[in-house]
């Protein structure tokens, strides 16, 4: 008998769906990866804002006279 007739065997129903990561936490593996993906993009789009913010606040603004600088 070959190993995944002996798994299909003992998981039964549960036997081709994707595990939890805890037990006691509904949360499957690939929403999990998602949620990484997710917020490493939000992290890049977070640093690239804040370039954005200082490249206006450090050149443009002085540069427009809204911020004098002594």
């Amino acid at each position: 008998m070959g190993d995944s007739k002996r798994r299909k065997e003992t998981l039964g129903d549960q036997y081709g769906q994707e595990a939890n990561i805890f037990p006691w936490l509904p949360i499957k593996k690939s929403q999990a990866q998602q949620f990484v993906e997710w917020s490493t993009r939000g992290a890049w789009i977070g640093i690239g804002a804040l370039v954005a913010y200082w490249v206006i606040v450090r050149f443009i603004g002085p540069g427009l006279g809204w911020w004098q600088v002594n």
